[in-house]
């Protein structure tokens, strides 16, 4: 894992340890005790899916067990971060989404419960998405495939399908659904593609592609493939513009600042 990201996000939490003390024993239980930012998730994730069924200690067991085995989830876990850094206005701080936003806990969750879905663990990989769904109003089925640098702001009533596939660098607003459309089995959800923005309350239907750098209006209803570098929206949604070339997605170290 990247150790100039874990770097900073301590020394943010040294920062706001000092500058509000009543939440330094927080800081310390959260981040600065860690060794490292592995430890630290499995550590903030069993804590808010801590439950009576299965506690804190058990299941930071088993996402400890999984970015162990899984060192991708680690290195998106770390795009996840400087995506919200680089893409969310209100988040002037790498630590802000590792400790405080939902959509965060919620994504990473579910790439425990995918892991645990391809090791054929399913009935564990049921209960983490069905607490990630009680905790945080996301219900994101354990089959589907999410690429790195996932910003899901908000994330609230958002719902994601079994055999969707979301690539890289893409931005999710809340109420979003990519479904199905009731008709059949197999191949039935979304696959979105590099670079897309999803907005508020948009419904992405059935297996349909939608190109890489498409932005999806808020509230609209897509049903039909989305050509790349489109922007659409309404009910059924239409392209309605172009949208402008996306920009590299910047490496980690430009994220974190280093300009050499």
């Amino acid at each position: 894992m990247n150790d100039q990201l874990w770097q900073a996000m301590r020394e943010e939490a040294q920062a706001a340890a000092q500058s509000e003390p009543v939440l330094a024993s927080y800081f310390h239980n959260t981040v600065l005790r860690h060794a490292s930012l592995a430890a630290a998730l499995a550590y903030q994730l069993a804590s808010v899916l801590d439950h009576t069924a299965l506690p804190a200690t058990t299941l930071k067991e088993v996402i400890a067990e999984a970015l162990a085995a899984d060192p991708q989830i680690g290195e998106a876990m770390q795009r996840d971060i400087c995506a919200w850094y680089e893409r969310d206005p209100a988040c002037d701080a790498h630590i802000l989404p590792f400790l405080n936003f939902k959509g965060f806990h919620a994504l990473q969750s579910h790439r425990i419960a995918h892991w645990l879905w391809q090791q054929g663990r399913q009935t564990l990989a049921y209960y983490f998405q069905s607490r990630v769904s009680e905790q945080f109003a996301v219900d994101i089925h354990p089959a589907a495939r999410f690429g790195a640098g996932i910003m899901i702001d908000h994330a609230t009533g958002l719902v994601v399908g079994e055999t969707a596939v979301v690539g890289d660098d893409v931005s999710i607003l809340h109420s979003v659904t990519l479904g199905g459309t009731g008709s059949g089995g197999g191949d039935r959800h979304p696959k979105i593609g590099n670079c897309v923005m999803i907005g508020a309350g948009a419904k992405v239907l059935g297996p349909i592609h939608v190109g890489e750098c498409v932005k999806v209006a808020a509230g609209s209803l897509v049903l039909e493939d989305v050509p790349a570098h489109s922007t659409v929206a309404g009910v059924p949604a239409r392209v309605v513009g172009q949208a402008a070339e996306a920009q590299p997605a910047l490496t980690m170290d430009q994220s974190l600042g280093d300009e050499t």
